[in-house]
């Protein structure tokens, strides 16, 4: 247990360091993304409770953030990220796939809030009308999907707010393996991060901010092992993929959610009425 947390704490340090080298500070820019959207959201409860609940809201109708939300951006390889966990934050928020309307939540495990050990270095979500499908088993890697929608790491500058939907420009993936359950972490960049622009593969990511994607694998395989947990692995002797293939997860994740929209749902996931 201690030498988990001496591992989190080193890991934090350097992983710091990694995540805003070559980075200047922004200011955020005016928060348009929900509004162009016509998309509002709406806290019930209380902060750092059980109660606590994020709605999304599209006018006056309360709307799904899983399946209600667009998943394809403005262009190729742009798509929209559901912020869940702001950059340099502790609390495992989530979306609710099992409740109705899909809120954002809290995590909680053995009626415990779940906080990491440390704070994630990088703006944490995950795509819409995407799912891991749990029956299905990667061709290669064979192991199945974790029952959720795709991650997102998004490595920009700016902070983005909780519920914030964020344009995100692709640049790999990494396959992460995390209890014999595959959970694809796929790397991005907010559109309008002012290295956008610069940044369109892996190879891009680690001469513009080197060291982000190693910073990102290191923390995702060591963030359990506090609570006594192993290692997590990742997949394709653990290189991130390019944009073009971490795209085809994102096509093929989206495919799966189309086949769960279509039943009545799995694993009692809340689908719509």
């Amino acid at each position: 247990m201690a030498m988990g947390r001496c591992a989190v704490l080193l890991l934090a340090v350097w992983a710091t360091s990694l995540c805003f080298a070559g980075v200047r500070p922004v200011l955020p820019p005016a928060r348009l993304a929900l509004r162009s959207l016509g998309i509002t959201t709406e806290v019930r409860g209380k902060e750092g409770t059980d109660s606590f609940r994020r709605f999304f809201l599209k006018g006056d109708q309360e709307i799904s953030p899983w399946h209600d939300l667009p998943l394809s951006g403005e262009a190729e390889g742009v798509y929209w990220m559901v912020t869940e966990i702001p950059k340099m934050t502790k609390p495992k928020m989530e979306i609710a796939t099992k409740e109705s309307l899909n809120p954002i939540a809290q995590d909680m495990k053995n009626n415990k809030l779940r906080e990491y050990h440390g704070p994630i270095f990088w703006n944490y979500g995950y795509l819409p009308q995407t799912w891991e499908d749990p029956e299905v088993e990667h061709p290669e890697l064979k192991v199945k999907g974790d029952n959720d929608p795709v991650d997102v790491v998004e490595v920009g500058s700016r902070t983005h707010e909780q519920g914030e939907l964020v344009q995100v420009k692709v640049l790999g993936a990494l396959a992460m393996i995390d209890d014999g359950e595959l959970d694809w972490k796929i790397l991005g960049i907010g559109l309008d991060d002012p290295l956008a622009k610069k940044l369109n593969s892996v190879e891009d990511l680690e001469q513009q901010l080197p060291g982000v994607v190693s910073g990102v694998r290191e923390w995702f395989r060591w963030y359990k092992t506090p609570d006594g947990k192993g290692l997590n692995r990742f997949g394709f002797e653990e290189a991130a993929l390019d944009a073009p293939q971490a795209v085809e997860v994102i096509q093929e994740t989206h495919s799966f959610w189309k086949k769960l929209r279509e039943s009545s749902g799995r694993e009692g996931l809340w689908v719509g009425a």
